[in-house]
């Protein structure tokens, strides 16, 4: 049987492919003349402040030339209809809740997963709780170990507020959780309470077939990232200013929200009438 690769895959074979034959070239394994056919000089005509090295050295980088041309696809996201199936579409408390606070948040599924109990601080005033964050909120740590093996991948920890809506899903949650006895033990947000063993944090393959169902039921392309996504789609198309973003979503540098400023042909067209309106 012949196994087609994707191109974003073949692109990543070629790529570790031509590393080692240039690699060949100090050994005497491969020629210098196939080695220039690899890979060619490119300069760089845009570079950070301060990474332009001495005489402009860093401008200049190799490129390689064997590659599969590759057209980006964009982001997946959620459309409110959507979510909203989703929710009714869940069987329990506890998969609404995952649902709204990642969509509510933008957290990624290993920060979700991760959560401490600790970390929720749905009252008004958290005060009593020792924190003087104010309104209803979550924190989400850097990396730490989880009994779950959930993985924070931003390497620093940040505070995201929650809406009173998502604070009552987490009642509901909790509701549901306080009649599985396991569960009273454990320290994380997200635990078993359907299958055994009770009590025992989610994993990842929990997550996914949790996501894999809705994916069947509503017949259509579910991944918990897909949610971080929209809470990025729908912040940026509200308004919210690009640093506030980027301080919800945890990332480090501003061309990280790169991908999620896409427009729709509504949103064209729409442009396009109001300066014609103008014009008028």
């Amino acid at each position: 049987m012949i196994r087609f690769r994707q191109d974003g895959s073949a692109n990543a074979v070629l790529g570790t492919v031509t590393q080692f034959l240039l690699f060949g070239v100090g050994p005497g394994w491969v020629s210098e003349q196939v080695a220039m056919s690899l890979a060619k000089p490119k300069f760089l005509r845009f570079l950070p402040d301060g990474a332009a090295g001495e005489g402009g050295g860093a401008r200049v980088v190799t490129e390689r030339t064997l590659k599969f041309a590759t057209t980006d696809p964009g982001i997946e996201y959620f459309t409110p209809e959507q979510v909203e199936l989703m929710i009714r579409m869940a069987r329990n408390a506890r998969d609404r809740f995952l649902i709204v606070l990642m969509r509510a948040t933008g957290m990624r599924i290993g920060e979700t997963l991760g959560l401490r109990r600790a970390d929720v601080h749905f009252p008004a005033d958290s005060r009593q709780l020792g924190c003087h964050v104010e309104g209803s909120h979550v924190h989400v740590h850097r990396r730490r170990d989880n009994v779950n093996n959930a993985l924070a991948k931003s390497r620093k920890s940040r505070t995201i507020p929650v809406s009173a809506d998502t604070a009552g899903y987490y009642r509901d949650y909790q509701w549901e959780r306080e009649t599985v006895p396991e569960a009273a033990d454990s320290d994380m947000v997200f635990v078993n309470l359907f299958r055994a063993p009770l009590g025992r944090a989610m994993s990842y393959p929990n997550a996914k077939q949790l996501f894999d169902r809705l994916a069947k039921w509503g017949e259509t392309v579910a991944r918990p990232h897909m949610l971080r996504h929209t809470a990025a789609t729908e912040w940026i198309r509200a308004g919210v200013p690009r640093d506030v973003v980027q301080e919800l979503l945890g990332h480090e540098w501003p061309g990280s929200l790169k991908p999620y400023l896409h427009t729709t042909d509504r949103e064209r067209r729409e442009a396009v009438e109001r300066v014609a309106a103008g014009v008028r």
